[in-house]
């Protein structure tokens, strides 16, 4: 009876300091990929599953890239060529689902995120590797496309089978690839049984879950210095994704000149130097922010466009460097302190609700 007693007590007292032992482990590994760094954290994961979480999230990266690039030979390059013929072909399967979503997306953003305009972006330098100098384009060349009003609504389709007659129409996924590419990225990682992580693809991210007892924190950069304005905690589901005029741009005789194209105007959006967008899907976040920073600082311009995409939150900063937030997120930002970002009078006004 005693000896059973000690096995039993022997059993349990191993049990538990194996138990004790057990440390949630934390893996981080960096990929580059859509022109970006693309940071992948995964909390309570064992080496060998993160590496091959990773190992699959680059093999899916590379894959979409290479298909979704806009000026790159491949797929979507090839779709582009075959809408310019104005006859019906049939669509890779790889480049339907962004038609498919890019068009709701920008159904319910009145128009102000649209992919198809392709040939606007093009004309303006940014369609290329090399980051354009200047001059801005003439009135003439950027009328001549906007009177043709390319928009997603241009495209026919009919299972794969896929035309449009409007010859301006010219597909650029790129305000909107990198948050779909997120989106499909935690898919995976939940399909491996991996329930805390966060992708984050050049400060635009989707985080699920925890960093073990406390939220992810993560930070929204200052569109004009040199570090991050502000940070967040994010835990549950969330996306946030940034679009800001500090990206891909240009100056020209004291004008800067970004790759944020207004589809009504044909000209770079003015107004604003960012806006960060909180939304579940990472692909709505980063069409979202697209939109919002095309409709402008005026709240009244903004607003119906955020509600409309059914967004959970925005933050935008005025090219004045003024700070606007819907009341929602308010209580979670945390902006760094002046001594560090060295903006003393931070002016911040709480919009109308989403």
């Amino acid at each position: 009876m005693i000896k059973t007693f000690s096995r039993i007590l022997l059993i349990f007292i191993l049990a538990f300091l194996t138990a004790c032992d057990h440390k949630p482990v934390a893996y981080h590994e960096q990929l580059l990929v859509f022109g970006t760094v693309v940071d992948v954290k995964l909390w309570d994961v064992e080496e060998t599953l993160g590496r091959q979480a990773v190992t699959r999230l680059a093999d899916d990266f590379d894959y979409m890239h290479n298909a979704w690039h806009a000026w790159h030979p491949g797929p979507l390059g090839r779709v582009n060529q075959l809408l310019a013929s104005g006859e019906s072909f049939t669509l890779p399967p790889s480049i339907l689902p962004l038609i498919q979503r890019s068009s709701e997306l920008s159904q319910r953003s009145n128009g102000l995120f649209n992919p198809a305009i392709g040939k606007l972006t093009a004309l303006w330098g940014f369609a290329s590797d090399d980051p354009p100098k200047g001059p801005p384009p003439s009135t003439e060349a950027i009328r001549a496309i906007l009177d043709q009003q390319p928009g997603m609504e241009d495209i026919r389709l009919n299972g794969l089978t896929m035309q449009t007659t409007n010859p301006a129409l010219k597909l650029d996924f790129g305000a909107f690839a990198k948050g779909y590419a997120v989106d499909r990225a935690i898919d995976v990682l939940r399909e491996l049984g991996i329930d805390n992580a966060v992708v984050n693809a050049g400060g635009d991210l989707r985080a699920i879950g925890r960093h073990g007892d406390r939220p992810w924190r993560v930070g929204i950069r200052h569109p004009r210095e040199a570090g991050i304005l502000a940070s967040v905690e994010v835990e549950g589901d969330e996306s946030i994704f940034t679009s800001g005029d500090y990206e891909r741009y240009f100056d020209w005789q004291g004008t800067r000149y970004d790759h944020i194209i207004d589809p009504r105007s044909g000209y770079p959006a003015q107004g604003l130097s960012s806006v960060t967008v909180f939304a579940r899907q990472a692909d709505l976040a980063d069409a979202a922010a697209t939109a919002l920073f095309v409709a402008g600082p005026d709240e009244k311009d903004w607003l119906p466009i955020a509600r409309a995409m059914g967004v959970s939150g925005v933050m935008l900063v005025n090219d004045d460097g003024r700070v606007q937030l819907t009341p929602g997120i308010r209580e979670r930002i945390y902006f760094i302190p002046p001594a560090e970002n060295e903006q003393t009078n931070l002016e911040i006004r709480i919009s109308a609700a989403l």
